[in-house]
């Protein structure tokens, strides 16, 4: 093979490891370790339910990583009484009563980054798609859990505390 062809392989073999390292991945994070990156792409859509600390009733949020892939966008919530921090401003979107549940529909709220903490008794679930999450039973009460966007080199850069380079575990 001439010196060219060999040019052109290794070229290519490079912009596509470049290509993949740069793609821009979910992130799910704490402390001890990277739970999980997925493809992301935008509009994919996930949600977190979690029961109340204080009304002791489910709750459901639901997000979609943004257009530029940079973060999300709280999209609606879902809860069945009211409760600090629940909204219910007519200013904060679309407000209804459907049998059960409040619902507040087009929040339209960017966020940049989800630090949570699920605590005990909180059922803290992440949904992305059909796969139900539990990471209340992955992480210690009170941890922090971080779910962001960021190109794959992220989990080399220092943006994972107490991750090893390499190792990515998935959320079972």
């Amino acid at each position: 093979m001439s010196k060219i062809k060999w040019m052109i392989c290794l070229l290519a073999a490079v912009a596509a490891v470049f290509w993949y390292f740069n793609r821009p991945f979910f992130f799910v994070s704490s402390n001890q370790h990277l739970l999980s990156a997925i493809p992301a792409k935008p509009g994919l859509e996930f949600s977190t339910r979690f029961i109340h600390s204080v009304q002791k009733t489910p709750v459901e949020e639901f997000f979609v990583i943004n257009d530029a892939m940079n973060g999300f966008v709280l999209k609606s919530t879902r809860y069945q009484s009211f409760g600090v921090g629940l909204p219910f401003l007519e200013s904060e979107g679309q407000f209804r009563h459907e049998g059960n549940y409040f619902i507040m529909d087009d929040m339209n709220r960017p966020i940049g980054e989800l630090i949570l903490r699920p605590g005990i008794g909180t059922e803290f679930t992440l949904i992305i798609g059909r796969k139900r999450y539990p990471l209340h039973e992955r992480v210690l009460p009170g941890a922090a859990v971080r779910l962001w966007v960021g190109p794959y080199y992220s989990v080399w850069s220092g943006q994972c505390p107490g991750h090893s380079p390499g190792k990515v575990g998935r959320i079972t």
